[in-house]
């Protein structure tokens, strides 16, 4: 799981534009220190850093979650207690780390122990997003299930805070603990009362993916169009910033307030100057998804986690990546039919999907011989048990059906976010380049 994503029609982009984000990326310096932090089977869906600065936790698709030693780039311990994608994980002050699944569960960890040491929340979907109150004393959990709870960290039960229409996303604590602010795929932003007061709605229009909260309460919202917008603690819009083309997937802020990271899913991250809401630089790297970002305490690193499987560590200030960067393999489909009308729309498909045959699964399983194959039995994909129980083969029909009308309606159950092809023409592109690309045809 991703987060509740939703794709705008795409722009194509010209082969010469591509050529400069690689030779960008390809350019960039290596100074020396720690390589990327490897050992993740899977999509880096999560990333947060202890206070002090010298440990970061990962949450992946492959489960698992990995603690860090960030200088030396080793891992510390993998922690498994998920029986799927862990989503969102957190650093707790007095030295424990949370983390937040696909499963709907929420567990807590001491270093040093294999198992977790408490579970304080159950949702009866996804965990999106967590967020730990001013004083950490209360973690706040988003779910696909519309709640968010709030578990006291002391021990005792959960209490929800709130129940909304649809799928939440992303969830922050105002500067005083008295109030929450969620968003998610209904497009708003809901300022929530902790005391029972009523809620504020303000409609941004389009999902919210991520969201962060300043020191001083101002929000910055991460949009599904690519969009940063940026709000007062009482909802007033201060200004906006596009940052991405394609969906903005995680939001952070650096130590100081002074920037805002922004990762969009085709693989770029938006150093963003919050006073003037002016892209201050771009870090590019291998082109594949970045799904999560954490700044690291005390220093002006940014840490990043991706498709690619790795944690990466930058330089928020200057833009520089510490450590090589490691160009991914070209899709050779995507390459062969790049002038294709729906390889452009493919390309947010491609953050969860593969189509060579030596691509394998990712956050998706592999589309190569996807037409004419039974849903939920490509080899070595783990699928949810409401997926391997559904009567699908995929044709370029019931592939055109799916995005019609989403894999919430189409396939109700699934791991995949919710997204849909609305314009016919993107729509019956997408379906043929599909085809072409994995061998039906």
């Amino acid at each position: 799981m991703s987060g509740m994503l939703s794709f705008p029609r795409f722009r194509r982009l010209s082969t010469s534009v591509a050529m400069a984000l690689a030779a960008a990326a390809l350019a960039l310096a290596a100074p020396a220190a720690a390589q990327e932090m490897r050992g993740h089977g899977g999509p880096v869906r999560a990333l947060a850093v202890a206070p002090d600065g010298r440990l970061a936790l990962s949450g992946s698709f492959d489960s698992s979650a990995i603690l860090w030693d960030i200088e030396q780039g080793l891992a510390v311990t993998v922690l498994r207690g998920h029986d799927s994608s862990v989503n969102a994980v957190a650093a707790l002050p007095d030295g424990r780390f949370a983390t937040a699944g696909e499963d709907g569960r929420i567990l807590l960890w001491r270093i040093g122990r294999a198992e977790p040491e408490a579970r304080p929340v159950t949702h009866e979907a996804p965990v999106a997003a967590l967020a730990l109150s001013p004083d950490g004393q209360r973690l706040a959990s988003a779910s696909w299930d519309g709640t968010v709870r709030l578990a006291p960290l002391s021990g005792g039960a959960a209490r929800v805070a709130t129940t909304q229409r649809g799928p939440l996303n992303a969830v922050g604590f105002a500067p005083d603990g008295r109030s929450i602010v969620t968003g998610g795929h209904d497009g708003a932003l809901r300022f929530v009362p902790l005391d029972g007061g009523t809620d504020r709605v303000v409609e941004l229009g389009l999902p919210v993916n991520a969201l962060a909260v300043a020191a001083d309460g101002e929000i910055a919202a991460g949009l599904a169009d690519g969009r940063v917008v940026v709000l007062s603690g009482t909802g007033q819009q201060r200004g906006e910033i596009r940052a991405a083309e394609t969906p903005i997937v995680a939001v952070g802020l650096s130590p100081d307030g002074k920037r805002i990271a922004a990762a969009g899913i085709r693989g770029s991250v938006a150093i963003i100057d919050r006073a003037t809401l002016a892209v201050e630089r771009v870090l590019v790297g291998p082109g594949l998804p970045v799904w999560s970002l954490a700044f690291r305490p005390g220093t002006e690193e940014l840490l990043t986690g991706g498709g690619d499987r790795l944690v990466r560590r930058w330089l928020a200030s200057t833009g520089e990546h510490i450590g090589a960067v490691i160009m991914a393999k070209p899709s050779e489909a995507l390459a062969r039919l790049a002038d294709h009308p729906g390889a452009e729309v493919f390309r947010a498909c491609a953050a969860c999907h593969t189509l060579d045959p030596d691509g394998g699964n990712r956050a998706g399983p592999t589309l190569h011989g996807v037409i004419g194959r039974r849903i939920g039995t490509a080899p070595g994909y783990d699928y949810s048990p409401a997926l391997r129980g559904m009567d699908i083969v995929w044709t370029k029909e019931t592939i055109a059906r799916l995005f019609e009308i989403g894999p919430m309606a189409y396939t109700p159950g699934t791991k995949m976010p919710e997204q849909r092809v609305t314009d016919p023409e993107d729509l019956k592109d997408l379906v043929d380049f599909i085809a072409k690309a994995t061998g039906a045809e």
